[in-house]
């Protein structure tokens, strides 16, 4: 399974947006530059994310978009699953051979367990001296 630009983007807003909570709505615009993004292409990613309850718009000259559910609530698993579809490192799983078909499993067990148990609000605050923290990321 490979993470497109869909999920790695669409987790660069919703990152932008935790770092915001209480600070107001940021427009896409900001995001695209603060990141050197295509504004265009972040466009096509927010349409799905608040169709799940994710994030909200407010309209008006200081709009933009503001997380509709607190980051403790919102995991990396949920983002990736929005954008990208299914959690699965390999198309036909039940078609494989028992040993084979178990690896499968265990592989998409332990990415869907860090995706799952990763929150928003950890990655908004991760810091670079975060070193020894739990989230190490060996798949």
């Amino acid at each position: 399974m490979k993470i497109s630009t869909k999920g790695r983007y669409g987790l660069t807003i919703m990152i932008a947006l935790a770092k915001r909570i209480g600070d107001g709505p940021i427009s896409l615009k900001t995001i695209a530059q603060n990141h050197d993004l295509s504004e265009h292409y972040l466009e096509q990613l927010v349409p799905p994310l608040r169709n799940a309850g994710l994030v909200k718009s407010i309209r008006g000259a200081y709009g933009g978009y503001i997380l509709a559910k607190p980051a403790t609530e919102i995991t990396a698993g949920d983002i990736i699953r929005i954008l990208e579809g299914p959690i699965t490192p390999v198309e036909g799983i039940e078609d494989e051979e028992p040993a084979k078909q178990a690896l499968w499993i265990r592989i998409r067990d332990a990415v869907k367990n860090v995706l799952d148990t990763t929150t928003l609000d950890d990655l908004s605050t991760y810091k670079e001296t975060d070193k020894n923290d739990p989230y190490m990321f060996y798949i």
